[in-house]
């Protein structure tokens, strides 16, 4: 049978409320004292109930992260960095994996709810995950939650820019632009009005294709195969996603293009997995340290009631120049 309360208490010569008072930091309690109860609860195996304490406390110190994909580099160093800071503000991470599904992803809000966590960071879509009335602490990264919900992202619209903008001075004539799906609200959309922008402002027709996803790689060879086949002179692509960029010189390099000469790649993100495993890739570098810095930082300002805005938090980029724009 499990120890109690009781049993820590009889053991210690103390009384439960003091073990409970010991506990729970309640009330001044002298260092001998605490020094029996925390001896007794070693002696016994007596663990504490956190949840209880929490509640006790009006805290769990419990932060919720709800990603569509731990595989993809961004998403997977976006979360490292988030737990790092929690854990050094001595928060306990709650990490939700709902690989893009939205039934998943609302079954985990719920989860979340009934741990009764201090806030969450969501980084995906919102079907439906929550309305404007919601109470719980949140912030959105990268993505249009609800009125209510501070976003953090970084400046999606310069990089598009930039990453146009550094093919077109790489001599690229006919540039495509390969992205998700646009109907969704996300910040990542301004990369495309980026792209459209600049091209329509030195008389180019723009040309965008649209990934189910960029999460997930498998659900796009289709789509690439469809933009080579529709347009075999293409000799400049900006993909909204490293991986995705990663994928179409695979594809293109198998179809016989030389990169860069035949064919001049860009993508986005510029994780350090990226930049490590694939330097020659030209991409655009969002800061992810400085992202999930902002959003605990937030975050943590709305848990402890102190005032913030409720908008939109944009972090600069920086272009990362490889080889295959060159």
């Amino acid at each position: 049978m499990k120890p109690k309360i009781q049993d820590v208490a009889r053991v210690a010569g103390v009384s439960a409320t003091t073990v409970s008072r010991v506990l729970n930091d309640r009330g001044y309690i002298s260092e001998e004292t605490k020094r029996k109860v925390y001896q007794a609860m070693k002696e016994i195996n007596y663990v504490p109930n956190d949840l209880a304490r929490s509640l006790y406390k009006n805290r769990t110190h419990l932060i919720g992260v709800i990603v569509p994909s731990t595989s993809n580099p961004f998403y997977g160093e976006l979360v490292s960095h988030i737990e790092g800071i929690c854990n050094r503000k001595g928060y306990k991470v709650l990490l939700c994996n709902s690989l893009n599904e939205a039934d998943k992803e609302k079954k985990y809000w719920e989860m979340l709810l009934r741990n009764q966590v201090d806030g969450v960071i969501v980084v995906t879509y919102n079907r439906g995950l929550v309305n404007d009335n919601h109470l719980l602490p949140a912030i959105a990264i990268d993505h249009y939650l609800g009125k209510n919900i501070h976003v953090i992202s970084s400046n999606n619209y310069q990089g598009g820019e930039i990453a146009t903008n550094e093919l077109i001075q790489s001599g690229c004539k006919k540039i495509i632009h390969i992205n998700g799906p646009s109907q969704l609200k996300t910040p990542a959309n301004d990369r495309r009005y980026a792209y459209e922008a600049v091209l329509r402002e030195r008389g180019r027709d723009p040309i965008v294709y649209e990934t189910p996803s960029v999460a997930f790689l498998e659900e796009n060879i289709n789509v690439i195969e469809q933009l080579f086949r529709e347009h075999p002179d293409v000799d400049g692509i900006f993909a909204s996603d490293d991986l995705l960029a990663l994928k179409i010189i695979q594809y293109a390099e198998g179809l016989g293009y030389h990169i860069p000469n035949d064919l001049k790649v860009i993508g986005y993100d510029g994780t350090e997995l990226i930049r490590s495993i694939s330097p020659q890739l030209t991409t655009i570098i969002q800061p992810v340290l400085l992202i999930a810095e902002s959003a605990v930082k937030v975050l943590e300002q709305q848990i402890e009631n102190k005032e913030f805005s409720i908008s939109e938090t944009v972090l600069p980029i920086e272009l990362w120049k490889g080889s295959t724009t060159q």
